[in-house]
């Protein structure tokens, strides 16, 4: 099969054509496997797709498009009312992200020690730094997860300003995979953006304020700011 080997981006499948030889094109939105309504995806067109597959199919035949240049994954589930972001609730935006990290890694060393190994080497190597987040699990100070009122997240994060700067680094370093180059493109946040955006409607907006010099990528410099970290 030609085609086994021959990789395609999102959007796109491998067609074969009369010499047998494979291309990309365009996946058709229509010929998609059919999806539960819980994958349904949310564009930026403000439409609801039933999968991925059906969004990115769009947004492939719409290339060269200034609408097929602006589709993008919005959120996962369908399209619902987003609030607008008010100038108070995205500089509170940093506070309950940060505590948000820090409770994901001490989660999965909690998860790991429980399990005798529910990481493998390869993936705790990936996920954490065992010795940052051993500390950060041992320390008596820290906060326990949940809702915590604004002063008592900025008191933690100002006594125990060293507990937040790794899970800052490592959230930054899961998401800057494609490639490894210490930006951030619109791809590489998705995963994050798209998951959180229904519970969480600042932060879209917080993402576009990192990027301090508007060229639509958050380097590593940017993204250590808007947290709070210091250089």
């Amino acid at each position: 099969d030609p085609c086994r080997n021959f990789h395609c981006k999102r959007g796109k499948v491998c067609h074969v054509d009369k010499q047998g030889k494979p291309s990309c094109i365009c996946q058709d939105p229509a010929a998609c496997p059919s999806t539960k309504d819980c994958e349904h995806v949310c564009g930026t067109d403000n439409k609801t797709y039933d999968g991925t597959c059906q969004l990115f199919g769009t947004k492939c035949q719409l290339e060269g498009t200034k609408m097929g240049h602006q589709l993008h994954l919005d959120y996962m589930g369908s399209c619902k009312y987003i609030p607008h972001c008010t100038d108070y609730e995205v500089d509170q935006f940093p506070l309950r992200m940060r505590e948000w990290l820090k409770n994901i890694l001490i989660q999965y060393y909690e998860r790991d020690l429980d399990t005798s190994g529910f990481l493998t080497e390869k993936q705790r190597s990936k996920v954490s730094n065992p010795f940052q987040v051993k500390k950060i699990y041992q320390n008596d100070r820290r906060l326990m997860a949940g809702d915590h009122a604004v002063e008592l997240l900025l008191h933690d994060f100002e006594k125990n300003y060293h507990m937040y700067v790794y899970p800052v680094h490592w959230q930054f370093h899961q998401l800057d995979q494609h490639p490894a180059d210490r930006l951030l493109t619109h791809s590489e946040l998705a995963p994050l953006r798209a998951s959180l955006v229904p519970m969480e409607h600042c932060i879209t907006r917080f993402f576009q304020e990192c990027d301090g010099d508007q060229d639509k990528l958050i380097a590593l410099k940017e993204w250590c700011y808007c947290f709070g970290i210091k250089e």
